[in-house]
C-alpha cells in the first residue's frame, strides 16, 4: 500500500509503498476513502524539516539541553549518532481520515467490516486505529466533510472548555481551519462571535458563517472592535485559535475579556502573560488538549477502555459523534472550506503548495477505490520487497551464514541492533514491523529484502534461519517459541520473557530444539572494558563485592514499560542487565536474591524502579544494584564498582575505568561509549556461521530470566511462591 512520509532532517515528502498493517486487539483497519491536510499541524513539521539546523535548535531549546546534557553524560559520537538516528527517522504524517473497516481486531464491538468510519489515522491507503478513536459516520454526511471530523473535534473541545452560554459574545482569534469550525460551533451554541484575523479571504468565510470580523491586515484594531462588540461590557470569551510564536494574542485577549471572563488557548502561542492583565479582571486561562478527554490516556487509546458516560460525557470518541451529528443537521458546513484536491499520487505536491505562499485552506487527499482483485490484492499485501526485482532471492545457503528476520525495528532495533548485525556479517533478509513503516526504513538501510507487518510469515520463510526479536516485552514469549518451533535460531532483545510460565515453557521447548541457539541482547558482559575487567578478576581467588549503580533516569508511570503486563516492570525490562552482568563477572551462580523499594509514598506513584538488590553467589561473591529512577539526569547513567582482595575496580558509564591495586593495570578509557554492543551481535552471527557454542551459556539466560522476575514480583510487593522463599529468605 502507499503511505506519505516525511523526512524530518529535509523536510522532503515522499509517497512509499509498505506492507499492509494487521488490525490490533482493539483496533479496526480501514480502507481510506479520502483524507484532510491538517493546514497548521502539518505546515509545522514541513517547515521544520526544511529549515536548518540553526533553525531547527531554535525551535526545540528544551531538546538542545538534553542533548548537552547527553554529551556530558554519554560522549559526544554516542550523542551525535543518537540525533542523526532521531532526525533519520520517516514521519507518518495526517490525522484526519475516512474509511470503510475492512478488518476488526479482538475486543472491538460497535462496528463492522464495511462501516464507513472517521479516524485520526494517517495519509495511507489501509490505517489501523483504536477503537475509541473512530466513529460511524451518518449516511447524510459525505467523505469530504468527514474529513474534518478530526479537526472539528478539536474546535469542540475548545468550545467545551470555553463553556459558552446562550447570547454571550466571544471571539475566535485565528481562522485558519480549525477557527472556522470554532465560529460555526459557536454560532450553533446561539453565541455572537467575532472573528481576527489578518487574510481577507478567511475573514470572509466568517462572514459568511455569521460572524463579525476584525481584519488586522487594514490596521483595524481588534481592543476597540471588541469594546464595540460587546456593547462595552468586555467579551465574555476568547478561544486562541492562532499559531505564532508571539504573545500578543493571549495580552490582546485579556485586554478584550470582562471581568472574570475565560480564554481558552486551542492553537499554539507564545505565553509570556501579564500578571496584571489577569490578576485585575479575575481571568481563567486554561490550554486544551487535542480531541478530549482520552487524549494520550493509552488505558483510553490503545486498551480501549471507555470513560462512563455518567462521568465523562464528552470523550474523544463522542466529540467526533458530536461533530458528525451538527454536519448531519446542516449546523456545520464544511464544503466551503475545501481548497485544493489530490490524488495519493500526487500527495507530495499537497505539501509542496502547503509549503508555498499559495492560499489554500482544505487540502484533501484522495483514494483510488479497491473494486478489482488486483487493488485488494495489493492492499492485503503483508510484504513488500526492497531488494531490486534482478537481484537473486536470498536462500539459507547463499546467505552466508546467519539469514535474519528482525521483528520489530524501533529506535533501538533501527539505530543500533540491525546495524550491528548487518556489520558483524549478518544478512538482514526480512524486517518486520507493526506499522511497516520503520521496516521499511530500516529494512532499505540494512540492504534487506523485505519488508513485513506478519512476523510469523518471516518466521516460517524458508530463506531464514535465524529470528531476531526486539518487540515490546509481552511479545517476546510468544515469537521466541514460534521461532524455535519453526528450527530458528533466536536473537531476543531482554527481557526473555514476562512470567515464570513463560520461562518453564521456553525451557521445555529448547530441549526439543537441539542445535538451535537462544541468545538474550545482555550486551554489557562483551563491552570491551568488561571484557577486561573479566580478566582481570579471574586472577583472584577470593569473593568479590559488586556494587552497581544505575540512574535510570523517570518513566510516567503509565509508560508500557511499567505495565506489569506490557513491559513486565523496570526490573524485568531493563534491571535484568545489570543481573546479567554481575552473574557474568562473579563466574557463579546466584543462590539468593532480595529487592528492597521505596517504601509507599504520595509522592510516589512507582516503587519498583527505585530498589536496591542483593544478590549472593555461590562463590561467596555480593552483589549490590542500585536501580533508582529518582536521580538526576545530568549524572552518569551507570558505575560499577568491584572490591576484592585489596583491590577496586571502577568503570563509570562505559567510558571510564580505573583500577587501584592491580599490577600492570592503572586505566583504561575509551573515546566513545562502548557497551558492547557490536561485540554481542558479532558473537551470535560467529556462532550462527561456525556452529559453535551459545555465546551465553543457556543456563545463565535462564538462570537471569528467574532471577529477574521474582525480584520484580518481590520489589512491587506480589507474594512469592515456596520456591522462592527459599531463595529470597532474608541475609543473616
Amino acid at each position: 500500500m502507499k503511505q506519505i512520509l516525511q523526512s524530518l532532517q529535509t523536510g522532503a515528502t515522499a509517497l512509499i509503498d509498505v506492507p499492509t498493517p494487521v488490525a490490533l486487539a482493539n483496533s479496526l483497519a480501514c480502507r481510506t476513502c479520502t483524507s484532510l491536510v491538517s493546514a497548521g499541524t502539518e505546515r509545522m513539521l514541513v517547515e521544520f524539516g526544511r529549515g536548518g539546523l540553526l533553525s531547527k535548535v531554535r525551535q526545540q531549546p528544551d531538546k538542545v539541553r538534553e542533548v548537552l546534557s547527553k554529551v556530558r553524560t554519554d560522549g559526544l559520537m554516542a550523542t551525535v549518532d543518537a540525533v542523526r538516528s532521531k532526525l533519520d527517522q520517516p514521519l507518518p504524517l495526517g490525522y484526519c481520515n475516512v474509511g470503510r473497516v475492512m478488518a476488526l481486531g479482538a475486543g472491538v464491538d460497535g462496528f463492522e467490516v464495511g462501516d464507513r468510519v472517521v479516524s485520526n489515522g494517517k495519509h495511507a491507503e489501509v490505517v489501523v486505529v483504536p477503537r475509541n478513536l473512530c466513529a460511524r459516520i451518518p449516511d447524510a454526511v459525505d467523505d469530504e466533510s468527514a474529513a474534518f471530523t478530526v479537526l472539528a473535534a478539536i474546535g469542540l473541545q475548545g468550545v467545551r472548555l470555553a463553556a459558552p452560554t446562550l447570547g454571550e459574545s466571544v471571539v475566535v482569534t485565528g481562522l485558519g481551519l480549525i477557527g472556522l469550525i470554532t465560529v460555526q460551533l459557536l454560532r450553533a451554541n446561539g453565541c455572537r462571535v467575532l472573528g481576527i484575523d489578518m487574510n481577507p479571504a478567511r475573514l470572509e468565510f466568517a462572514r459568511q458563517f455569521g460572524a463579525e470580523v476584525v481584519d488586522l491586515s487594514r490596521g483595524e484594531d481588534p481592543h476597540s472592535a471588541a469594546e464595540a462588540f460587546s456593547r462595552g461590557r468586555g467579551v465574555d470569551a476568547v478561544i486562541l485559535t492562532a499559531s505564532t510564536a508571539s504573545s500578543e494574542p493571549v495580552s490582546q485577549a485579556a485586554k478584550m475579556c470582562r471581568k472574570r471572563g475565560r480564554i481558552v488557548l486551542v492553537g499554539v502561542t507564545g505565553l509570556e502573560l501579564s500578571r496584571a492583565d489577569f490578576y485585575e479582571k479575575e481571568l481563567s486561562f486554561q490550554v486544551s488538549c487535542s480531541y478530549g478527554p482520552g487524549r494520550y490516556d493509552p488505558d483510553y487509546e490503545e486498551k480501549g477502555q471507555d470513560y462512563p458516560v455518567g462521568f465523562v460525557r464528552w470523550t474523544e470518541q463522542r466529540n467526533f459523534e458530536a461533530a458528525l451529528d451538527l454536519m448531519a443537521s446542516g449546523a456545520l458546513d464544511m464544503r466551503p472550506l475545501v481548497s485544493h484536491r489530490f490524488d495519493i499520487d500526487d500527495a507530495p505536491k499537497a505539501y509542496d503548495l502547503l509549503a508555498s505562499k499559495e492560499p489554500s485552506l482544505g487540502i484533501l487527499i484522495r483514494y483510488p477505490a479497491a473494486d478489482d482483485a488486483a487493488a485488494q490484492e495489493r492492499l492485503a499485501a503483508r510484504s513488500v520487497r526492497l531488494a531490486d526485482e534482478s537481484s537473486t532471492p536470498l536462500t539459507k545457503a547463499s546467505a552466508g551464514g546467519a539469514s535474519l528476520a528482525v521483528i520489530g525495528a524501533g529506535n533501538y532495533a533501527g539505530r543500533v541492533l540491525i546495524p550491528a548485525l548487518k556489520a558483524a556479517g549478518g544478512q538482514i533478509h526480512t524486517v518486520v514491523s507493526g506499522s511497516g513503516v520503520t521496516a521499511v526504513h530500516h529494512g532499505k538501510r540494512a540492504g534487506a529484502e523485505f519488508a513485513a507487518t506478519d512476523a510469523q510469515t518471516a518466521i516460517d520463510d524458508p530463506a531464514v534461519n535465524s529470528v531476531v526479536v526486539a518487540t515490546r516485552h509481552d511479545s517476546h514469549a510468544r515469537y521466541v517459541l514460534a521461532a524455535l518451533r519453526a528450527g530458528k535460531h533466536v536473537f531476543v532483545e531482554k527481557p526473555l520473557c514476562l512470567t515464570l510460565n513463560e520461562l518453564a515453557e521456553i525451557e521445555s521447548q529448547l530441549a526439543a530444539s537441539a542445535n538451535l541457539l537462544l541468545m538474550v541482547g545482555f550486551n554489557r558482559r562483551f563491552a570491551p572494558q568488561v571484557v577486561r575487567m573479566k580478566s582481570l578478576l579471574e586472577s583472584v581467588g577470593e569473593p568479590k563485592s559488586f556494587i552497581m549503580t544505575v540512574n535510570a533516569g523517570a518513566i510516567p508511570p503509565e509508560h508500557w514499560t511499567q505495565d506489569v503486563q506490557v513491559g513486565g516492570g523496570r526490573i524485568v525490562g531493563e534491571g535484568c542487565h545489570f543481573i546479567d552482568l554481575l552473574r557474568h563477572l562473579a563466574g557463579s551462580p546466584i543462590v539468593r536474591h532480595e529487592a528492597v523499594s521505596l517504601g509507599r509514598h504520595p509522592a510516589l506513584a512507582v516503587a519498583s524502579d527505585k530498589t536496591t538488590i542483593i544478590l549472593q553467589f555461590a562463590d561467596g561473591s555480593v552483589g549490590t544494584i542500585h536501580y533508582l529512577a529518582n536521580g538526576h539526569k545530568g549524572f552518569p547513567k551507570e558505575r560499577l564498582e568491584v572490591f576484592c582482595a585489596g583491590r577496586v575496580l571502577q568503570l563509570d558509564n562505559f567510558r571510564r575505568m580505573r583500577g587501584w591495586g592491580w599490577p600492570g593495570f592503572s586505566r583504561m578509557n575509551l573515546w566513545r561509549q562502548d557497551k558492547g554492543q557490536a561485540a554481542c551481535a558479532r558473537a551470535f552471527v560467529e556462532a550462527i556461521r561456525s556452529a559453535g557454542a551459545a555465546p551465553i551459556p543457556v543456563g545463565e539466560l535462564l538462570e537471569v530470566a528467574r532471577v529477574s522476575i521474582e525480584l520484580q514480583g518481590a520489589a512491587d510487593g506480589y507474594p512469592p511462591t515456596a520456591a522462592e522463599e527459599q531463595r529470597h529468605r532474608p541475609f543473616a
